[in-house]
């Protein structure tokens, strides 16, 4: 592992951000109800993980290109899924912005805005081969994708009632 500026981990952070800022504005109909009801401990798991990926995204020169190597080939799938988060977030922004457009699943992928990214942050980590961004991308994935999957169990169940 090698400190210094990883470009790859801010490009990765800027495609995860900003949507999330667009989305602070186009949050869906009810969302402050469901975060009240949000795990504690999950976001506990998430809070630490956000921060813990931010820092080691950008402070590792692991995750730079040097060469094409067979190991490129992680870091390509890791940029596509990045870019399958980006259209499902055209797909959330161009929708009613219900709770149910939220957490539908995208290309089969269950509660695809918190799973590609982290996803995406995992492969990342195995490409640098750096554990630190590894256990950060676990930490968070167990607290976001967590809540997330509460969120969408919560929506649907209101929508039977």
């Amino acid at each position: 592992m090698n400190f210094g500026f990883s470009y790859i981990g801010l490009i990765f952070l800027l495609m995860l951000m900003i949507p999330n800022i667009i989305w602070a504005k186009n949050k869906p109909k009810d969302y402050d109800k469901y975060v009240k009801n949000e795990s504690k401990i999950l976001l506990i798991f998430e809070r630490i993980g956000e921060v813990t990926v931010t820092c080691v995204s950008l402070i590792f020169t692991d995750f730079n290109i040097n060469e094409i190597t067979s190991w490129t080939a992680v870091l390509l799938t890791a940029f596509i899924l990045m870019v399958l988060y980006e259209i499902y977030w055209f797909r959330y922004f161009k929708s009613n912005k219900t709770m149910k457009d939220m957490y539908s699943s995208f290309l089969g992928i269950p509660v695809a805005g918190a799973t590609l990214p982290v996803l995406s942050f995992l492969l990342l980590g195995i490409y640098g081969k750096n554990l630190f961004l590894i256990v950060s991308t676990v930490i968070l994935g167990i607290g976001h994708i967590g809540i997330h999957l509460n969120h969408r169990k919560e929506a649907w169940s209101d929508d039977k009632t």
